[in-house]
């Protein structure tokens, strides 16, 4: 089984969906049942709703999960194995105060040397735990070796020791911390294959410690995904806007093409445009890059126009919340130089609701306004051209400006030529 571990503390990042998209391809490819796991041990950052709001985009992305998991529903699992390794003496319990480890933490920061847990308590029994009314957490004890794992990316890794510490693995309320819970419930959901970010990578081998320590003994194959950057060279942030999938698709971009932009990002693929069903034919976590990845708008607005081409007039309506196909027919004409909904939504706006004075042409425009209210609109554009041009007695400049301000409501766009076929029907009720 493979998952996908949102936390629901704030809007889903374009990192998060690019992990939630490759596990659900390889869930595909090798006929596994794909999991949603929410990750919500964390009460104080969690946001009500968010967990919602995580489902609905994976829906919008034609995501598929079959199980739904909140992390904290397993809370018993994580005390029962945290008191099993505390009673193997494969943990111990810690009453070192938050104080006290803030201070070693500081005189390690001024001895300009990474932060290690003393072992302070670490001797001490259950029964002299059990004689202290104090508060208390569960450490595991330090491992004695190296702990390594290939990775399908990054190829072999090692951490030592001391680079895994005696780590908390319960917390004085009881709650158990982000590496015990996910360690416990990859084993307790049979999770064959781990796909995530590469900023997990030092939790790994924390997780796979533990699973050791309990005796699981199949091995979970991992993939570390290379961070995204931004324009900048940096690592994209979450106050970033693009950085949001909520943003993205709020201000237009199609789930199919976001998709497709974040399949190809650091990737190598057969074809420049695709859907996610059309990738699990062909994708490859191994041919992922190793470096990060540069996060681009313009490349992601390029593939956006060319999905929003491939869309039908009538999908493309619908997406503009018109029921009329012709809206879908001028916004495709609109697409040479619009490349998202909200792009072509302004323009269609103008279509209708654009200002239709101008102090230059205004007398023009008035001429143009009678002569096409006086008769019934033809089908062919360049009969009515000659019609209004023996009317209005207008041509050249003093013609064709007015014109495209009276039928499109702006001074500059696609051919009128082009436009006005799937236009004609709207005119007169525009002009009135």
């Amino acid at each position: 089984m493979l998952r996908f571990a949102p936390s629901p503390t704030g809007d889903m990042h374009i990192g998060n969906l690019r992990v939630a998209i490759f596990n659900y391809i390889v869930a595909k490819q090798k006929n596994e049942r794909f999991l949603l796991r929410i990750e919500d041990t964390d009460k104080e950052r969690n946001v009500e709703g968010k967990d919602r709001e995580i489902m609905d985009i994976l829906a919008k992305f034609s995501i598929e999960w079959e199980d739904t998991i909140y992390q904290s529903q397993n809370l018993t699992f994580h005390q029962n194995f945290a008191y099993k390794l505390l009673e193997e003496k494969k943990a111990f319990v810690c009453f070192c105060t938050p104080q006290e480890l803030q201070k070693e933490r500081e005189r390690a920061k001024e001895l300009k040397i990474p932060y290690r847990y003393s072992g302070k308590c670490e001797q001490i029994t259950i029964e002299e735990a059990a004689k202290r009314n104090e508060p208390f957490v569960i450490r595991v004890k330090k491992p004695s070796h190296t702990i390594k794992f290939s990775d399908i990316i990054k190829g072999d890794m090692s951490f030592e020791p001391k680079e895994v510490d005696s780590f908390v693995i319960l917390r004085a309320d009881g709650t158990s911390t982000y590496n015990f819970a996910c360690a416990i419930d990859d084993m307790l959901h049979d999770i064959s294959i781990v796909i995530r970010g590469e900023d997990h990578l030092s939790n790994t081998p924390k997780q796979i410690y533990i699973r050791n320590l309990l005796g699981y003994n199949k091995e979970i194959e991992y993939c570390h995904l290379p961070i995204i950057l931004n324009r900048d060279g940096k690592k994209m942030s979450k106050r970033e806007n693009a950085s949001s999938v909520k943003w993205l698709l709020e201000n237009g971009f199609l789930p199919q093409a976001i998709a497709n932009y974040l399949i190809a990002l650091g990737n190598t693929t057969p074809t420049e445009i695709f859907t996610l069903h059309e990738a699990i034919e062909w994708f490859d976590l191994k041919k992922i890059s190793k470096a990060p990845a540069k996060f681009d708008l313009e490349r992601l607005r390029y593939i956006n126009r060319e999905h929003l081409k491939r869309t039908s007039p009538k999908k493309l309506a619908e997406l503009l919340e018109y029921e009329d196909e012709e809206i879908g027919e001028l916004a495709k004409i609109y697409l040479e130089e619009a490349s998202t909904l909200n792009e072509i939504s302004q323009k269609i706006e103008k279509l209708f609701n654009g200002e239709r004075e101008h102090p230059e042409y205004q007398k023009e425009i008035t001429q143009l306004k009678s002569a096409i209210l006086a008769r019934d609109l033809p089908d062919n554009f360049e009969e009515l051209k000659k019609d209004l041009i023996n009317r209005s007695g207008l041509k050249g400049k003093r013609f064709f400006k007015p014109l495209r301000i009276l039928l499109t409501g702006e001074e500059h766009g696609p051919e009128i030529s082009l436009l006005y076929p799937h236009l004609k029907k709207f005119i007169k009720e525009v002009l009135k």
